[in-house]
């Protein structure tokens, strides 16, 4: 598949690489031909998943490449995600409506859905927490799992031009957001 092809060299950080909690955060200024997936605006993004979906966001990376930054979601278990993404001034957490506090002037409400807890399938916590940022991202908050969908909030200083893809082999959610 032509567009998994493309996911996969986007993946491959060719610049330098830092370690923060076993989450890699790439810095590619060069691009080496990477280009954004799909079509990328500011308005909300949704999509059902198709049933039956049981999976876990095992692992958040952020990459800067030329002229995008992009935020990629592995995601383990079987079954494929839906989402609903908008952006926010004040994200706050599904089930308890408690504030999230992040850095940037703005979040972007990221909600991957079909999602189970890591228990359920036999798979200890990935334990993401928060993500440091490259580029526009300033930083990526898991804020948990609560019926069926797994929250995070990504941080940036001004709403972009984004855009999401489902890429397989291996699955994984990947947004691409346009740098300012």
């Amino acid at each position: 598949m032509m567009v998994a092809a493309a996911g996969l060299t986007a993946c491959s950080p060719s610049g330098a690489s830092v370690d923060h909690n076993d989450r890699t955060v790439a810095a590619n200024s060069a691009g080496a031909g990477v280009t954004p997936l799909g079509d990328a605006d500011t308005t909300r993004k949704t999509l059902r998943p198709e049933a039956p979906a049981q999976l876990v966001v095992s692992n958040v990376r952020v990459g800067s490449h030329a002229g995008f930054d992009r935020v990629i979601f592995d995601l383990s278990g079987s079954g494929d995600p839906g989402w609903f993404m908008d952006y926010t001034d004040n994200p706050v957490q599904q089930g308890s409506g408690k504030s999230i506090s992040h850095h940037g002037a703005v979040a972007l409400n990221v909600n991957i859905d079909g999602t189970t807890y890591p228990f359920e399938l036999g798979m200890d916590d990935p334990q993401i927490g928060t993500v440091q940022g490259s580029g526009s991202v300033t930083e990526v908050i898991s804020a948990g799992t609560f019926e069926g969908r797994s929250q995070f909030i990504i941080g940036l200083d001004s709403q972009l031009p984004y855009s999401v893809e489902v890429l397989e082999d291996p699955s994984r959610v990947v947004i691409d957001i346009l740098q300012a």
